[in-house]
């Protein structure tokens, strides 16, 4: 994103609108004007949809490959290039309707990045390799799996890690006997990232109607909460995939 030098007043009704604090004041005596921090913004777009400028000054320059991919993560207007429609998949954010994750499995998804502080594809990197070496499978229609170039080693295509974005999801899966070490990985992993991340796990509801990733997730240091998200049988999935 960008501001017409020749449209801005430098009034600042702006800066509040950035998620990340990427606007301000140039800082120059002569005139009064705003500028944004090209390294810091994620090309979100929210400035500029928020019709907020009294002057029209914000405008979206054509963005090229590898700044582009900050829109595509940033800007729920922007397609991924995987050609999902969010940030994740139904099945990781809504509900499992295609019997991807099948009893003895667990499904992992780490969410880095908040507004205000962002993350980087360097530290979605140190966190899925983390998780290969862990012995997780990624999911192949994930976004952020579309940029991997190794998928055995987490690792990511080194042209975008420099990018910063809003916010991404990693999401793999694996046997639920190796939850808990996947889940002491992350907890390792934390300090060597500079942004936060929260955690979603998935597993099929036992017949005591219990939930199998609970257990695991205090037993490994985590305090989940109660907030889930359950499958009543509407979805798709075929009797023998259950």
């Amino acid at each position: 994103m960008n501001i017409d030098k020749e449209k801005c007043t430098g009034c600042g009704i702006c800066y509040p609108y950035c998620p990340v604090g990427a606007i301000g004041s140039s800082g120059t005596q002569k005139e009064s004007m705003s500028e944004i921090n090209q390294d810091r913004c994620v090309e979100c777009s929210v400035c500029l949809r928020s019709g907020v400028c009294p002057t029209d000054a914000f405008y979206m320059p054509e963005l090229k490959w590898p700044r582009s991919i900050r829109a595509e993560f940033s800007d729920p207007m922007t397609r991924h290039p995987s050609g999902s429609k969010g940030r994740g998949t139904q099945e990781m954010k809504t509900n499992d309707v295609t019997g991807r994750f099948k009893r003895g499995m667990a499904g992992v998804g780490v969410e880095l990045g908040r507004p205000g502080i962002c993350t980087t594809f360097k530290d979605l990197q140190t966190v899925s390799m983390a998780l290969a070496e862990a012995g997780v499978e990624f999911e192949p229609n994930n976004p952020v799996s579309a940029l991997m170039v190794d998928k055995k080693a987490g690792k990511i295509n080194e042209e975008v890690l420099n990018e910063a974005v809003l916010s991404a999801i990693i999401e793999c899966k694996v046997e639920i006997g190796r939850l808990k070490a996947v889940l002491e990985t992350l907890k390792a992993v934390a300090p060597k990232i500079g942004t936060v991340f929260s955690l979603d796990l998935i597993s099929r509801v036992g017949a005591d109607g219990s939930i199998p990733t609970v257990a695991i997730a205090r037993e490994a240091g985590f305090s989940p909460r109660p907030n889930t998200k359950t499958n009543v049988g509407l979805g798709r999935p075929r009797k023998e995939d259950v």
